[in-house]
């Protein structure tokens, strides 16, 4: 655009302002913006890009050029911050990575970590350091005196030292004491069916809070232990305490049992506080010529998470000895080791209710002996037997295993099923 210098008007072209300065200005003098002369012939060049006009051409070439290295260095230049803002943004994501990576490996040795502190294998000692360890708060905090404390640990000493349970977490007579009370009370009761003699053994200072597998296992063995028909495996043992049988399981696993298991646990119980679960009770057992069966209830068969199929297999398993009318049925059944995820109880027996729902009786060893002892009163209350009963609603865990024992196996029975345990399985309903 070309303005006039006289009055401001712009035009679009050269000859369009020698057009308006002859007719518009035509009685005063005209001179050229450039030269100052009236008479200027000389053509006008504009720059499409910013505007400024120019007499010739080759400058005004010249002067467009130097627009278009401007916009090429620019975008050289827009270029290269973008190639630094990509590195810059590669180097964040690297680091971001990093630290990703490191929280992940940090998370992960945590949670191992509370792994082996909760199923004891963070060499934090054993039952015997637990049980010091615990008298030692109990005198700290005044609620037990020094002469019991000394008195407790000499009685503990003496006890790993023969290898055989003190009993001072042990309640007797109790599968006698429900016989009396579903005799003569129950009345919502059709039919119960009791395990053979069973004693009740609960977790102490030494083992609270991982000692329920070795508990079951006492409970289990107190009942073979007065069973005729183990006379010949069970010869000359008695009760043996917890660190006896984490001796027990490890002599099992050099004689072949269960190797991985074995492995999982370091081959080493003995001075930890490992847990033990069904597999490992199956093979102390069967190390003992025990013959025993694992059954494995992997997944719900009821509503809600429930697992009717286990009661059902329970209430087969004691009611198979005999039929017969009597109320209360006394088997020669030893009881069941009862496992799920984080604890395990023992079945002793197994209620049918007169609406024909069915109803376990459970060996808790969370369970003190002053709860259990009030099983012992000769006017029990239905409240009491309340802690036993284990209903269908009460079971909701994604997984039970049990391990139910058979009989007696032969020698020749034995090395069969060391061999088989190579690769342990386990019979799975459904």
């Amino acid at each position: 655009m070309l303005s006039c210098n006289i009055c401001g008007e712009t035009v679009t072209s050269e000859p369009d302002m020698k057009a308006h300065l002859l007719i518009v200005h035509m009685e005063n003098e005209v001179t050229c913006p450039f030269c100052k002369l009236s008479d200027c012939n000389q053509p006008l060049y504009d720059c499409p890009m910013c505007g400024l006009i120019c007499t010739n051409y080759h400058i005004l070439q010249e002067h467009v050029d130097l627009h278009l290295e401007e916009s090429s260095f620019g975008h050289g230049m827009d270029r290269v911050q973008c190639s630094r803002d990509l590195e810059f943004a590669q180097q964040l994501q690297q680091e971001e990575d990093r630290k990703r990576r490191s929280e992940e490996s940090r998370q992960e040795m945590e949670e191992f970590q509370n792994l082996q502190r909760q199923y004891g294998l963070n060499n934090s000692g054993g039952y015997k350091q637990q049980q010091l360890r615990n008298m030692e708060i109990e005198v700290n905090r005044g609620r037990m005196h020094p002469s019991e404390f000394h008195r407790r640990k000499a009685d503990m000493m003496e006890s790993l030292a023969i290898g055989i349970d003190d009993g001072k977490t042990k309640t007797s007579g109790i599968m006698e004491a429900l016989y009396r009370y579903y005799q003569n009370a129950a009345t919502d009761v059709r039919r119960v069916w009791l395990s053979t003699v069973v004693d009740h053994f609960h977790s102490s200072f030494g083992d609270k809070g991982w000692g329920c597998g070795y508990r079951n296992f006492q409970m289990l063995l107190s009942s073979l232990l007065q069973n005729d028909a183990y006379d010949d495996c069970l010869k000359g043992m008695s009760v043996p305490c917890i660190p006896k049988i984490q001796s027990m399981i490890e002599d099992a696993w050099k004689e072949g049992f269960d190797p991985q298991g074995a492995s999982q646990l370091n081959n080493r119980l003995q001075g930890t506080k490992a847990w033990i679960g069904a597999c490992e009770v199956y093979t102390l057992l069967t190390s003992l010529r025990i013959k025993c069966r694992i059954v494995d209830f992997h997944k719900s068969t009821g509503p809600l998470g429930t697992h009717p199929r286990l009661f059902e297999w329970i209430l087969s398993y004691y009611s198979s000895e005999r039929e017969g009318s009597p109320k209360v049925l006394c088997t020669s059944k030893p009881p069941i080791y009862l496992q799920h995820q984080g604890h395990s109880q023992t079945v002793v027996g197994i209620e049918e209710r007169k609406n024909r729902t069915l109803c376990l009786l459970v060996f808790d060893p969370g369970c003190p002996s002053r709860e259990m002892q009030k099983l012992l009163k000769q006017d029990m209350e239905a409240s009491s037997v309340k802690q036993l009963r284990k209903f269908v609603g009460n079971l909701k865990h994604k997984q039970y295993q049990i391990v139910a024992v058979e009989g007696v196996l032969s020698s020749e029975e034995k090395i069969a099923r060391r061999q088989a345990s190579q690769v342990f399985t386990a019979e799975k309903i459904p």
